[in-house]
């Protein structure tokens, strides 16, 4: 590969890493990072996330690059306002989960397929900024191919070293209960909060909401 190409492959990694910092996708992820006990199972939470958004940002993303579209501004508005139900979801399902029982297996799985879903709708709300970006630096479209799962690998790399950190709290709260409970139920009521001004934010302030009913 050419030094540039390599230059800009290694940018994409590091705005991946990045990417995978951004407030929403914190707030979804400590959702379902609080529920675990374990760290190393909190951790894998943040990497079945970044396997899910890397799969939408990819499959959507070498679509439209090959067809040579963009995802119009309102669809591209639309799924970001998906982005803000889920997080108000996400937050009162961990406000009413505090009585499951976390140790069980099948618990354990329904979160790591929780997780691949919210990287998933994730994926689809950054396909638009994604496949713009993609286009203005890629010429080729295997190139394409390559900078996307690159930048899907940086979001899983960062998404696993922030998540294991967020998680410590709620790990080492474990054994105390009420506190574990506390920090549970802020986490939830944070994911609620935040997706009700994310939705406030695109429908009255970016004015969605008149683009829907124009």
């Amino acid at each position: 590969m050419e030094a540039s190409l390599l230059m800009i492959l290694a940018m994409g990694f590091i705005l991946g890493i990045k990417h995978a910092l951004e407030p929403d996708h914190i707030i979804a992820v400590s959702t379902i990072a609080s529920q675990s006990k374990k760290l190393w199972r909190s951790s894998l939470a943040g990497v079945f996330w970044g396997i899910g958004h890397t799969l939408t940002l990819f499959i959507i993303g070498i679509a439209l690059i090959v067809l040579k579209n963009e995802i119009p501004e309102v669809w591209a508005m639309s799924l970001e306002f998906l982005v803000g139900i889920m997080l108000v979801y996400l937050g009162l399902t961990t406000i009413f989960s505090w009585k499951k029982a976390q140790e069980h297996k099948h618990f354990e799985r329904a979160t790591y397929v929780k997780s691949i879903f919210v990287g998933f709708v994730h994926g689809l709300a950054g396909s638009a900024a994604m496949v713009l970006l993609t286009m203005s630096t890629i010429n080729e479209t295997w190139q394409g191919a390559v900078y996307i799962l690159i930048f899907g690998a940086g979001t899983c790399i960062g998404m696993l070293l922030f998540t294991t950190l967020l998680s410590i709290p709620f790990v080492t709260s474990a054994r105390s209960v009420k506190l574990n409970q506390s920090l549970i139920g802020l986490t939830g009521a944070i994911s609620a909060v935040f997706g009700l001004y994310y939705m406030y934010n695109l429908g009255v302030n970016e004015q969605l909401f008149t683009m829907w009913f124009h």
